[in-house]
């Protein structure tokens, strides 16, 4: 019990810090683009987890067996690398209050990706919970602009920022499953599982390696470089890497790892409930009554999928 309790502590942590980097990646994506603070944040979250891990167990590289880097390596690719990007994309393009609303959706694919990865069991409250999650998502981004006190976007925006969202939540969802079979499943002893900060890092050094790649193979790196210059959006990506990639994704190794795994998916997406006051406060945006009663929908519908 009392490793539940640190694991579900730490989840509604997560929630928190998820929510204070949100903020700080949009701005800062609004400067430089989704690209470029990918890659930045991620590199910044490297030395930060490397550095501890030093302090921590005196060695930079994690004690792991090669199923494990194979795993977690994966998943950071797919929820670092491909689901992060698609998350600043998407809080770049609708906002901080609507990305992170869409980011809700990740459990859904968490869920589906357990069947197939982990052999999990879909019953009918996991399909309800689904099209509760849906129905209070949809409902939100259907709204207008002038209804909820934001800045007009076009339609193509709109379709982009969704777009994005999606490739963002099933990155992050599929990750997620990867890393709790890659801490867990192939563990040499499975109640011995792969110390929390040991799978981040594993997973921030592969998303690391393969954002970069990219940057340069598609001929970004110039650009990157000049983004690079502005300090005002370095300092913002800076801040929402430790309070994100850092600390964010280390306790969120902890809550899968201590926590039951639907408790801690559902306790670590209450972001857009949380963001709310934030964006009233920050940006002087009372969120209208649709879009608090579709993140709480939202949010309910998480709390079906996995607590019943």
């Amino acid at each position: 019990m009392a490793y539940e309790l640190v694991g579900e502590t730490s989840a509604i942590i997560v929630s928190v810090l998820w929510t204070t980097c949100s903020l700080l990646f949009a701005y800062a994506g609004k400067r430089i683009g989704a690209l470029s603070v990918n890659a930045i944040r991620i590199i910044i979250a490297v030395g930060l987890l490397g550095a501890a891990h030093i302090v921590i167990f005196g060695t930079i590289i994690p004690e792991a067996n090669s199923t494990q880097w194979f795993y977690m390596s994966l998943s950071g690719i797919v929820g670092l690398a491909i689901g992060d990007f698609g998350y600043f994309g998407t809080l770049v393009a609708l906002g901080p209050r609507r990305g992170t609303l869409i980011m809700s959706l990740n459990p859904i694919f968490s869920v589906i990706a357990g069947y197939f990865v982990l052999t999990e069991v879909l019953d009918i409250w996991t399909f309800l919970g689904i099209v509760v999650t849906l129905t209070g998502v949809t409902w939100v981004i259907l709204e207008r602009e002038e209804d909820c006190n934001e800045e007009p976007i076009t339609k193509k925006q709109k379709i982009y920022g969704v777009t994005m969202g999606m490739i963002g939540a099933v990155g992050q969802g599929v990750g997620l499953v990867l890393a709790k079979y890659g801490m867990v499943n192939v563990a040499a002893d499975p109640d011995v599982p792969l110390n929390p900060l040991s799978a981040t890092l594993i997973r921030m050094i592969a998303g690391t390696i393969v954002v970069w790649l990219f940057i340069i193979v598609i001929g970004k790196f110039p650009k990157l470089i000049s983004d690079m210059k502005d300090t005002t959006a370095v300092k913002a990506t800076a801040g929402g890497a430790f309070f994100g990639p850092f600390l964010g994704v280390w306790l969120s190794m902890v809550a899968v790892t201590y926590a039951i795994a639907g408790v801690a998916a559902t306790l670590m997406s209450l972001m857009p409930v949380i963001v709310i006051p934030f964006i009233w406060v920050l940006y002087k945006q009372r969120t209208s009554w649709r879009g608090i009663i579709g993140a709480v929908v939202a949010i309910v519908g998480v709390a079906i999928l996995f607590l019943m």
